[in-house]
């Protein structure tokens, strides 16, 4: 596929979490790109989709070149879990191609542990977890189930077990406000919580939840956020 600096991080570093993506950094002037990338198809290809290609042109994502530090072309890098974890610059011979891939080629229980993830159910990430206990997805994927059937302790405690970032939050949100915003007007509810937000600290708790719910895309968000801000300062 090919990659843009506006889609690397859903392409990319959030697929990685999934499993292995591999990144070739070229351009059309490159004589040893246009050798490569033929290569890193075909090899990629035979892996049946257990390691995915991105491929992106540096003439037009500038971002992503100045992201990896590119100083010459062809660029490869393998990103896992959102990091790199490998990578070569040039040309290789296909045979080096095939053995930087196969490192990255999934354990038989790696394997089992990203079919149970995309089964999805309580149980099925419930015995991922039991064969890799630190496995972020499946961490985040159980607790959001926990949270969308009220289980709100068992949720926030799996969180607990993963760094913070803006998936979790929201995940934690669902599971502190899941019995108390089934059919209200969000909004509504928001401009409610607005005069208790500075006193009542599980009021500034909710209306937080209730901001993580709507979104960073939702234009209401920045609204409400600066009426927050001016209501505590």
């Amino acid at each position: 596929m090919d990659v843009t600096d506006a889609t690397f991080v859903t392409e990319v570093v959030e697929r990685s979490k999934q499993g292995p993506v591999v990144v070739d950094l070229w351009a059309a002037w490159c004589g040893p790109c246009k050798t490569l990338g033929p290569i890193l198809e075909r090899v990629i290809e035979a892996t049946g989709g257990k390691v995915v290609l991105a491929k992106v042109d540096t003439d037009s994502n500038p971002q992503i070149s100045a992201e990896f530090s590119v100083q010459s072309i062809p660029a490869v890098y393998a990103i896992k879990d959102g990091k790199v974890v490998d990578g070569f610059v040039g040309a290789l011979p296909e045979h080096k191609v095939q053995e930087f891939v196969d490192k990255l080629l999934p354990t038989e229980e790696q394997s089992e542990v990203a079919q149970l993830i995309a089964v999805g159910d309580e149980a099925s990430l419930l015995a991922a977890l039991e064969l890799d206990p630190p496995n972020e997805v499946a961490i985040t994927a159980l607790a959001e189930l926990l949270a969308r059937d009220g289980r709100t302790d068992e949720a926030l405690a799996l969180l607990d077990r993963v760094p913070e970032s803006e998936h979790t939050r929201r995940i934690a949100a669902l599971a502190r406000t899941a019995d108390s915003i089934e059919g209200i007007d969000i909004e509504a509810r928001l401009l409610a919580l607005l005069d208790q937000v500075k006193e009542d600290e599980a009021a500034r708790q909710e209306y937080l939840d209730l901001l993580e719910l709507l979104g960073p895309g939702d234009e209401r968000t920045i609204s409400y956020r600066k009426q927050l801000t001016a209501k505590l300062f």
